[in-house]
């Protein structure tokens, strides 16, 4: 597993890994974020509400750990509960994220001063789109996170802390009244079948 992440590159043409090309997607921020969902996905860290911290395991139970440096550095910022906008901010302005910028630089997929996408760049990007093996998160960042609760505190950890914490609120409440209706409606139903039920078995017995 650990390989998947050893860049294999001539001088032309480079390997990607997952994290090279979410900051192609999305910058700095679209690598911490993917670091995260990974993470959570293979239960290294755990995340409630809009706060996280590292499993018991550090393995997790799908096994594996954090592999990359960039989720080493995640998960080191979390040994107990702390906020995921802070830990998504860290990552996003540290050293393992830094040195995938400068790598991409290095071998023309970024450009040296402004940082945009060369054309180089966006054909690799281009490229990993269409293959389709990577999540689309890395792609879309939060709005493609499956898990819509996830994907909320992900959005809301780029808002000022009042209105993204609003927001997850808003979220929660939407998701319960939801549920509730849902809820009420499927009792209903039941109620109304074993109305007709109990009707056909009345029939049945008048005809003995």
């Amino acid at each position: 597993m650990g390989t998947i992440f050893q860049r294999r590159a001539t001088a032309d043409t480079p390997t990607l890994d997952r994290y090279d090309i979410a900051h192609l997607a999305g910058g700095a921020r679209r690598v911490a974020e993917t670091a995260l969902v990974g993470l959570r996905g293979r239960g290294v860290i755990t995340v409630v509400g809009p706060r996280v911290r590292a499993a018991e395991s550090p393995d997790g139970p799908a096994g594996g750990g954090a592999e990359h440096p960039v989720e080493q550095a995640l998960l080191a910022l979390c040994p107990e509960s702390r906020s995921v906008a802070w830990v998504l901010a860290e990552v996003a302005r540290g050293a393992e994220t830094a040195a995938i910028e400068r790598w991409l630089v290095a071998y023309g997929l970024r450009t040296r001063y402004r940082r945009r996408l060369t054309q180089a760049g966006r054909r690799s990007l281009e490229a990993a789109v269409r293959e389709a093996v990577l999540p689309a998160y890395v792609f879309e960042g939060p709005a493609a996170v499956p898990d819509r609760r996830l994907s909320r505190v992900i959005s809301g950890a780029e808002l000022p802390s009042g209105l993204g914490k609003s927001l997850i609120r808003l979220g929660k409440a939407l998701d319960s009244d939801r549920d509730s209706h849902h809820d009420s409606h499927h009792g209903s139903d039941t109620d109304s079948g074993s109305g007709h039920s109990g009707g056909g078995g009345g029939g049945g017995g008048g005809g003995d």
